[in-house]
């Protein structure tokens, strides 16, 4: 195979302009993944927050409980999560019995995005989650 004299080169600069770009985007890809991840986190731990909010027998049990552990397993989840808010919403604890009623939690909390993204870049990521767990009916609400 006989190749022209002007296409000398052209496979190392073809090389040299396509690694970068995949280099970028897989670059991109890994961000997006580990925004998604602290989102996952996030959501859990209101989840976990929820329940043992609805296990509580008083509704200021249940506000200490979400706290308790929304405080606990942001220290164990890996992610720095700082400014972390915790609100319940123990209003299902004024339902009479027998009728259906739930707590919801909602966690907020900051996260650089140089532990997310790329190191040294400034800035949080403010992530929002909400959770809500089902009192059960037929028992004593304080």
């Amino acid at each position: 195979m006989t190749r022209l004299r002007g296409e000398r080169g052209a496979a190392a600069v073809e090389f040299a302009v396509i690694v970068p770009a995949l280099v970028l985007l897989i670059g991109v890809m890994i961000g997006a993944g580990r925004l998604w991840y602290a989102q996952t986190v996030a959501e859990q731990i209101a989840g976990t927050a929820s329940r043992a909010a609805s296990l509580a027998n008083s509704p200021g049990e249940a506000k200490a409980a979400a706290q308790r552990i929304a405080t606990a397993q942001a220290g164990t989840s890996g992610l720095q999560c700082t400014g972390l808010s915790v609100d319940a919403d123990v209003s299902g604890f004024q339902v009479p019995v027998g009728q259906p009623a739930q707590v919801r939690v909602r966690v907020t909390c900051a996260v650089p995005l140089a532990e997310l993204a790329v190191p040294g870049w400034p800035g949080q990521w403010h992530i929002v989650a909400d959770g809500s767990s089902a009192l059960d009916r037929y028992r004593r609400r304080g």
